[in-house]
C-alpha cells in the first residue's frame, strides 16, 4: 500500500519457496517456508529491464513463473565468524540474487542494495558483470561483505551475454525494406495460405481490396481482427515457396550487426 501511495506500479509479487526451511521447533505455528518479493516500477508508464527471453532459456524454454523454489543459504556459502557462528542471521542465498539480477539488469548496470548485509547482492553483481552500491550500518557486516567481494573476480566478456528476443532488437520500419531494395513498389504480398493478396505502395503502405494502411492495420482488417503482427502475417512468394517478410527484416538487422 505504501508503494502504491508513493506512485509505484507493482509488476509482480514473487514467492520464494524455501526448499529447506528452518523448522518451527516449538510447534506452535506453521513453519515459515516462504518470503515474498515485490517487483515495482517508479510509475505505470516506466519501462523496466525484464530479460524475458533470457529467463525462459534459463528455465529450459519454459516461461519463468512467480514461484521460485530455492534453498536457504547453507554450507560453504554461509559466512561464519572466528567462533563458527553465523555472521548474519538472514544471509540470502546467491541463487536468489542470481535470478533477480538476471531478470532485471544487464551487464554494466548499477545495482543498489540499501540493506547490504554481508553483500550477497554485491557478490552476485560482480560475478555477473554489474556494478553495485551497497548501504550498510553494521561494521561487522561491512567487513564480512568487503572480504567476500574482494575475493571475487569481476565477470566480463561474451560469457555474460544473454538471450534476447525480437522485442529487444532495433526497430526496423517496413519502409526500410523498400529503401534497401529488398522489396519494390508494386510487390505482391500474401498471407501464408495465399488467401489474401496485398500490393506494396511506394510509401510502405499496403492496398488489399478496399483496405489500405500499414502492414499491421491491413493484416488486421482482412482478418476482422483487433490487431495483427504484419511481419509474420504477410509473406513474399519466391518460386513455389512463401516466406514471411520478417525474414527480410532480419536480413536488414544482420547487416546492421556487421
Amino acid at each position: 500500500a505504501l508503494l502504491q501511495d508513493l506512485g509505484f506500479w507493482i509488476m509482480n509479487d514473487i514467492v520464494w519457496l524455501k526448499s529447506n526451511p528452518m523448522p518451527n521447533f516449538r510447534g506452535k505455528r506453521f513453519t515459515n517456508a516462504h518470503e515474498t518479493m515485490i517487483w515495482a516500477t517508479k510509475s505505470k508508464t516506466a519501462k523496466p529491464t525484464f530479460n524475458y527471453d533470457a529467463l525462459k532459456t534459463f528455465n529450459d524454454d519454459l516461461q519463468m513463473r512467480s514461484d521460485w523454489h530455492l534453498p536457504l543459504c547453507t554450507g560453504g556459502e554461509r559466512l561464519k565468524d572466528d567462533d563458527g557462528q553465523k555472521v548474519h542471521p538472514t544471509q540470502k542465498p546467491e541463487s536468489l540474487l542470481y535470478r533477480v539480477l538476471t531478470a532485471s539488469s544487464n551487464p554494466g548496470d548499477v545495482v543498489l542494495d540499501p540493506f547490504f548485509g554481508t553483500g550477497t547482492t554485491g557478490a552476485v553483481s560482480k560475478k555477473l558483470g554489474r556494478n553495485f552500491v551497497g548501504v550498510e550500518r553494521e561494521q561487522s557486516y561491512i567487513d564480512a561483505a568487503t572480504a567476500r567481494i574482494d575475493a571475487i573476480e569481476m565477470g566480463s566478456g561474451a560469457s555474460l551475454d544473454m538471450q534476447k528476443g525480437k522485442r529487444a532488437e532495433k526497430r526496423i520500419p517496413f519502409g526500410n525494406l523498400l529503401e534497401a531494395g529488398l522489396l519494390e513498389p508494386g510487390a505482391e504480398l500474401t498471407c501464408s495460405k495465399g488467401r489474401h493478396l496485398a500490393v506494396v505502395r511506394a510509401d510502405g503502405s499496403l492496398k488489399c481490396g478496399e483496405h489500405t494502411g500499414s502492414i499491421h492495420k491491413v493484416g488486421a482488417l482482412v482478418q476482422g481482427a483487433a490487431s495483427c503482427n504484419g511481419w509474420t502475417f504477410w509473406h513474399i512468394k519466391s518460386g513455389r515457396k512463401r516466406s514471411p517478410i520478417d525474414d527480410l527484416r532480419e536480413e536488414i538487422r544482420s547487416r546492421l550487426r556487421t
